[in-house]
């Protein structure tokens, strides 16, 4: 009985957790569709008040919108490819109990977590390599992350034994042809694991952005966003045109929401699977 009545308080729990949780992206979508004026009113809860597609019109009608969501769309494929390429090639070589410096090179990274040289000197570190207002200072500077260099060495160190290597060797496998033949077709839990977490701190880039991007063809999404919704208020408008504004505001700030998000909310389903296998081998720390 005592049982029973646990496992029922752990239900109404979680379910009011799931209801807290899932209650505001409801209502972002239902006032995303909804009008200007109910928007404004906060006659919307929960479904669409007077449905309406205005607001998503409205910024797909903005090229500046378009032109950001291509360069987030750019530095995220981008970005995350070259993050994941270089996370596999420090993470691979500091699982490997042969290789000479492992411990050294590993307690440099993790003495980089703790310790941060500031924004400055990462500032002037850009300058000087003349990659202010580049592609490159939104790929380049933040390519790799200790973090994930961990989890993937983890899941290395637990998943490809030394006497799988040794074997390979024996057999005149190249240490390049390993990694490509045996270590790769392993690795796809912590690809996809590595994948997602650099493609959404990627998408959600703002402000490298803002530090390092002076050109607004290369602003991202969210620096269009800023734009739009903070800085773009036009005071020389009467009070009737100001209202209408008001509410049109708030309806692109709501389908604006749902557009930047809808990105990440696709790619998950894809490596969910896998996401969650690389999560638990590479979160136990041998």
């Amino acid at each position: 009985m005592i049982d029973r009545i646990f496992i029922g308080a752990i239900y109404i729990f979680l379910s009011l957790v799931l209801i807290a949780v899932l209650y505001p992206l409801i209502y972002i979508v239902s006032a995303s569709f909804s009008s200007p004026s109910a928007v404004t009113a906060g006659r919307v809860w929960l479904l669409p008040v007077d449905p309406t597609i205005l607001g998503y019109k409205t910024i797909f009608k903005n090229p500046q919108i378009i032109q950001g969501f291509s360069n987030s769309l750019f530095y995220t494929v981008a970005g995350t490819f070259i993050s994941v390429s270089i996370t596999i090639m420090l993470a691979y070589p500091l699982s490997r109990r042969t290789f000479y410096g492992r411990k050294f090179i590993m307690l440099l990274l993790v003495f980089t977590m703790i310790f941060d040289g500031g924004l400055i000197p990462l500032y002037l570190v850009v300058k000087n390599l003349n990659l202010i207002d580049t592609i490159w200072s939104l790929l380049l500077p933040s390519a790799l992350a200790v973090f994930q260099v961990i989890i993937a060495r983890t899941f290395f160190q637990s998943t490809i034994p030394e006497e799988l290597v040794e074997a390979s060797e024996m057999d005149g496998c190249s240490d390049i042809g390993f990694i490509f033949k045996v270590v790769l077709p392993l690795a796809k839990p912590i690809i996809a694991v590595l994948v997602l977490m650099y493609a959404v701190m990627k998408w959600n880039m703002y402000f490298d952005a803002l530090i390092y991007l002076k050109s607004e063809e290369l602003f991202p999404l969210q620096i269009i966003l800023r734009s739009i919704l903070i800085l773009n208020a036009d005071t020389s408008a009467n009070i009737q045109e100001m209202l209408k504004m008001q509410g049109l505001k708030e309806l692109m700030k709501y389908s604006l929401i749902v557009v930047s998000s809808l990105p990440v909310l696709v790619l998950y389903p894809f490596v969910q699977k896998h996401f969650v296998k690389g999560m638990l081998i590479g979160s136990v720390k041998g």
